[in-house]
Parts: structure tokens; sequence; C-alpha cells
């Protein structure tokens, strides 16, 4: 049988239960890859993560093999008048079992592609855990640089984590 073609669209309202049941995932998974802990989101309610998805500056991109949500990243943008040539990437997870088909590099292109569409967006900024040797390696194969390192930036029970900043200048 062969596998499901990806497709890559952004989520909408509707999706809001997947997003919630993918996004929990994630957290449980890899606690040490995400600011917030599945302990804080769990409790949730579907109409939380649906008006998520329905904010004005924030893209949530969804990968779907049929109708099965594999993976996802973030895209938001900086509101504040001084601070809108800033965009940012986050929440970026796709699942164990979809791993290692590209699907990370296709929600990055979409989410980078979005941002060089929208004129007055001039940076794009993001964090990476530093051990994490292959996602770093995807975002410097966009052309991202990292600007800094920060120590000890999440605590996972008794376990820090440091954390890399990176950035891609789109435009200047």
């Amino acid at each position: 049988m062969a596998a499901a073609a990806i497709s890559i669209r952004p989520l909408l309202k509707q999706d809001g239960e997947l997003y919630k049941v993918h996004r929990l995932e994630a957290l449980q998974q890899h606690p040490e890859a995400f600011a917030a802990s599945y302990e804080e989101e769990k409790s949730q309610s579907v109409q939380s993560f649906e008006e998520r998805l329905s904010s004005s500056n924030v893209i949530t991109f969804g990968a779907f093999a049929g109708d099965v949500l594999t993976g996802s990243v973030t895209l938001f943008r900086e509101s504040k008048v001084k601070m809108q040539h800033k965009a940012y990437l986050f929440a970026m997870y796709v699942s164990e079992a979809h791993r290692g088909k590209g699907i990370a590099k296709t929600l990055i292109s979409e989410a980078i592609k979005k941002a060089r569409e929208c004129a007055d967006i001039e940076q794009l900024y993001l964090t990476v855990m530093s051990e994490n040797h292959s996602a770093k390696r995807l975002y410097e194969s966009y052309g991202f640089k990292t600007y800094g390192v920060e120590k000890n930036a999440l605590k996972v029970d008794e376990a820090y984590y440091d954390e890399d900043h990176m950035m891609l200048i789109l435009r200047h």
C-alpha cells in the first residue's frame, strides 16, 4: 500500500481538536523542546486551541497525510508598530512515525514563503534546543544563523536545556 501524499495548509478554527491532540503529543514526547508543558495545556479547551488558530497575526501550518495531522509549525507576526518587521517560528513538531519524510523541511519552506510574502517582515526568528543538531542543520540549510545561546533556558524536572537563538534576514 502506497504512503499517503503529504499536503500542507494553514490550520483553521475547525482544526482545533486535531491540533490539540497533535500539540499534546508534542509536549508529552519532547518536553525539553517547548516552553509550554503538557500539564499546562492538557486542561485547555478545544475552544482555546480554535482561538489560537484564528488569531490574525498567527498562522499555524499543518502537514497532513490524508486527514491525519502529522506535523505543524507556527508563524507569529509581531503586532507592535516598532516590531512589525519581525516574525517568529515556533512550535515545530513532526510526529515520530512521520519523521524522515521531508515534512519538517516542507513546513519550514511554507512558513518562510509566507513570511516573504509579507512585505513588512524583514527578519524571522526561532529558538531550538542546543542539542537538537538535526533541527539546527535544517534551519541552517535555510540560512538561519545562531546569534546567541541561552544557558538553562528550560528546566524540565531537574534537567536544564540550553537554547540557540537563530535568525534569518529576509530583507533590509
